[in-house]
């Protein structure tokens, strides 16, 4: 009798003992779902791990507590797939981590290096997260992680691309970094690489050939990064790969700089949108001003004044006087320089022209269009030269008094009274 209640006594000790581990007894800092496999146990403020974590557990998550030492802690959860390990006191990625992982995220810690023992017998690993640690170096080993899809080591202290990088990788994040160089070769075996992530780094130019067998890439960044756009020894392979890609460049280098080793272009005259326009001025007029180069220091304001078209005999080849004026009527400029340092006035319709522009005293009855620029006149070719007389005068110069209706009767008069003096001398 007391043998049998020995015996029972000690069973009902064993349950104890390893009921928790067997039944998946949830712990009490911890959420758990999906028969107690799925345990959630971020935000505790926990040192070590929880008291009743079953050993089949497929999903773990411990982030934002205040571990400093997971070694050797997590070996046993021999069917983990997930784990969560962001924002603790971590130095390092802990090691012997179960090899049935397919997920590793241990952002915001203080790992320093990536070890090499830390990634070597992740065969199954898909992603894994490294960011925002102060990683100064990562050592991976060649032909390890080979299932590895996503690696991001971004806001971090590497100064060099990571080499033996899994050739099956399709999504690097090298971002805010202190990168500056890119070994022979790193990037050589990553054809399968679709996205690759390298803003806000240091790079000043990319080796040459670096990128040539990147064949299914899709996105890369390049921006904040201070390239040497005048090392036209260095820079010009990334730019010309930039255009030949068929990847979307995110930031192009260089783009808002001229390329140095490029022939430069024929610099292109700058449009003056400033020329005052009196109302009245047509849209034809507005656009040759707004067309019109920048005028040199010599140039002056430039007075046009256009009415109606004038017969073919105001227009000669050879300097026409008007009578009474102090200097002959002349072509329009043969040369753009000619043209831009002279006042320019158009006289249209002979009949009328010359009473349009007399002064106030004088009656008019011919619309006149008056156009102001401050570049060189664009409307010479326009204006066809055997209906248009151009009168042209030195800006230093007063303009030539046109004479009045009066003063050519008074004329007429002088004139005859001479004819008559001479004929009657002549008797």
């Amino acid at each position: 009798m007391e043998y049998q209640i020995l015996n029972t006594s000690t069973c009902l000790l064993v349950l104890l003992v390893f009921i928790p581990t067997g039944l998946g007894i949830c712990p009490s800092s911890c959420k758990c779902s999906g028969n107690d496999r799925n345990v959630d146990c971020s935000g505790r403020n926990l040192t070590v791990l929880p008291q009743g974590l079953q050993d089949n557990l497929t999903y773990l998550n411990l982030s934002f507590n205040q571990f400093v030492d997971l070694d050797h802690q997590l070996t046993r959860f021999t069917n983990l797939r997930t784990l969560d390990i962001s924002n603790n006191w971590l130095k390092n990625v802990p090691a012997h981590l179960p090899k049935s992982l397919w997920e590793l995220y241990a952002t915001n810690n203080n790992i320093k290096v990536l070890q090499k023992l830390d990634t070597a017998y992740q065969w199954n690993l898909r992603v894994l997260d490294v960011s925002r640690n102060m990683v100064e170096r990562a050592v991976l080993i060649n032909n390890t992680l080979s299932s590895l899809k996503f690696l991001n080591l971004s806001s971090n202290k590497l100064w060099t691309v990571p080499t033996n990088m899994p050739h099956n990788i399709e999504t690097v994040d090298l971002s805010n970094n202190f990168l500056s160089q890119i070994l022979p070769g790193t990037l050589v075996r990553l054809q399968h690489l679709t996205s690759l992530y390298l803003h806000n780094n240091k790079f000043s130019y990319i080796p040459d050939k670096a990128f040539d067998q990147l064949s299914q890439l899709q996105v890369i960044t390049l921006y904040n990064n201070p390239w040497s756009c005048s090392d036209n020894q260095n820079i010009p392979y990334v730019l010309q790969w930039v255009q030949g890609t068929a990847a979307r460049v995110v930031g192009a280098p260089c783009a808002d700089q001229p390329w140095p080793w490029a022939s430069a272009a024929p610099a292109q005259p700058t449009a003056l949108d400033s020329s005052p326009m009196i109302k009245g001025t047509k849209a034809a007029d507005r656009e040759a001003s707004a067309a019109a180069p920048e005028p040199t220091k010599a140039t002056k304001t430039h007075k046009q004044f256009k009415a109606k078209e004038v017969p073919p005999l105001a227009t000669q080849s050879h300097p026409a006087l008007f009578p009474g004026a102090d200097r002959p009527l002349l072509r329009s400029p043969d040369s753009p320089q000619e043209a831009a340092a002279t006042r320019t006035i158009l006289v249209q319709d002979s009949a009328e022209g010359n009473a349009s522009l007399a002064p106030a005293t004088g009656s008019s009855t011919t619309p006149m269009t008056l156009s102001i620029t401050s570049g060189m006149p664009t409307n010479y070719s326009k204006v066809p030269q055997s209906t248009t007389a151009t009168l042209r005068k030195e800006e230093a110069t007063p303009s030539a008094r046109v004479p009045s209706r009066a003063s050519r009767w008074q004329m007429g008069l002088l004139c005859l009274a001479l004819l008559h003096a001479v004929a009657v001398a002549m008797d």
